[in-house]
C-alpha cells in the first residue's frame, strides 16, 4: 500500500485530494503549519504540524513516504506584491529543502502544484498550452516558476522523480472569501453579508475557473499516470470574465432573496487580460476530464455558503 504525503494538504484543495487518495487505498499523511487542520480531514489521515523547510522535521515526516504532493504556498498573487521578499523567503527555501530531502528519502514520485493562472503572464494566443513561454508579472508567479525550475533541475541533475501541474482558478464549497483570490467565494460571501462587490476589470479580465473536485482529480491523475519530468495544465478550457462570474453568483442570490451591490473598478496592474488553459495533454495522457459544469458548481457553492452564513462566511 502506497503512502502519500500531502504538504499543505489541509487548506482548500487538499482535503479533496486526500479523499480521492483514501478511496484508492493509500495511506495519507498531511503536513501543515497550523496546530490543527484549517479544513477537516477524513478519518484515518495522519496530520503533522510543522515547517516543511525544517530538514529534521521533514526527514522524520517522510520516513515511510512513497509519494509527495506539495500544495503549500504562503501567499496569493495580490498579497505577494505587499512583500515580495517574504514571498520568496516563505516559499522558495522550503521548497528546495523539500527537494533535497525527498532525494535522500528515495521518494518514488512527487507532484509540485504550481500555477497555471500566473506563470504564463500575458499571452498572444488562447488557450494556453504547456509549451507557451512563461513570463509571470507577479512575485507570486515568479516564485512559483522558480520552484518549478528547481524541481526540474533536481530531476535533470539528480534524478528526482518529479512532475508539475499548473492549475487554473479553483472554486467550490469551503473556500475562504476575502483573501485576495477565490472570486466565487468572495462574491457569494459579499452578497450574504451585504458587502459591496469590487469588480476589477469586469468585462476585460478573463479567467479559467475549475471546480475544486475536478482540480483534485486532475492532481491525482497526474500523480498516478503523469510522466515524470513533465508539466500539465489543469483547467476547464473555458474563459469567463469577472462579470460572468458575478452574474452567475448573483443569480443564485436572487433566487434566495438577496441582491448584489457591485462597484466597478479598473483592472489591476497584476491582472493579465486573459488566461484560459489547454488541458489536452493531461486528458490524453491520464484520461482526466472536468466533470462539474460551471453553473452547477456555482449553485452548489452558493448553497454551501447560504446554508450557514454565520459559520461558513468568514469575514476578516
Amino acid at each position: 500500500m502506497a503512502c502519500c504525503c500531502i504538504i499543505g494538504g489541509a487548506g482548500f484543495i487538499g482535503p479533496h485530494v486526500v479523499a480521492l487518495l483514501l478511496e484508492q487505498g493509500r495511506d495519507v499523511t498531511v503536513i501543515g503549519r497550523s496546530q490543527s487542520p484549517v479544513h477537516p480531514l477524513p478519518d484515518g489521515v495522519r496530520y503533522l504540524s510543522g515547517d516543511y523547510g525544517d530538514r529534521t522535521f521533514l526527514k522524520d515526516a517522510l520516513r515511510t513516504t512513497d509519494e509527495i504532493i506539495t500544495l503549500a504556498h504562503t501567499t496569493v498573487p495580490k498579497t505577494s506584491f505587499d512583500d515580495p521578499v517574504s514571498d520568496i523567503l516563505g516559499n522558495l527555501p522550503a521548497s528546495v529543502t523539500l527537494f533535497e530531502t525527498a532525494m535522500s528519502q528515495g521518494i518514488e514520485k512527487m507532484v509540485v502544484v504550481s500555477s497555471g493562472g500566473t506563470v504564463y503572464g500575458s499571452t498572444r494566443y488562447l488557450p494556453i498550452n504547456e509549451g507557451f513561454p512563461t513570463a509571470p508579472i507577479s512575485p507570486y508567479g515568479i516564485t512559483k516558476l522558480a520552484i518549478e525550475k528547481y524541481a526540474f533541475m533536481y530531476h535533470a541533475v539528480r534524478g528526482l522523480p518529479v512532475l508539475c501541474v499548473r492549475p487554473g482558478n479553483a472554486y467550490g464549497p469551503g473556500q475562504k472569501p476575502f483573501l485576495g483570490q477565490g472570486l466565487v467565494a468572495t462574491v457569494a460571501a459579499s452578497i450574504l453579508t451585504g458587502r459591496e462587490i469590487l469588480s476589477y476589470g469586469s468585462e476585460k479580465v478573463v479567467r479559467d475557473y475549475l471546480h475544486v473536485r475536478d482540480m483534485a482529480a486532475g492532481i491525482v491523475a497526474a500523480l498516478e499516470r503523469g510522466r515524470i519530468g513533465e508539466c500539465y495544465n489543469i483547467g476547464s478550457g473555458i474563459g469567463r470574465t469577472t462579470a460572468d462570474v458575478i452574474r452567475a453568483v448573483a443569480a443564485c442570490g436572487r433566487g434566495d432573496g438577496y441582491e448584489a451591490s457591485i462597484n466597478e473598478q479598473p483592472p489591476r496592474s497584476f491582472d493579465v487580460p486573459a488566461n484560459i488553459l489547454d488541458s489536452g495533454k493531461l486528458m490524453q495522457e491520464t484520461g482526466w476530464k472536468p466533470e462539474v459544469g460551471f453553473e452547477q458548481g456555482v449553485l452548489e457553492t452558493w448553497r454551501w455558503y447560504a446554508a450557514e452564513p454565520g459559520k461558513n462566511v468568514l469575514c476578516p
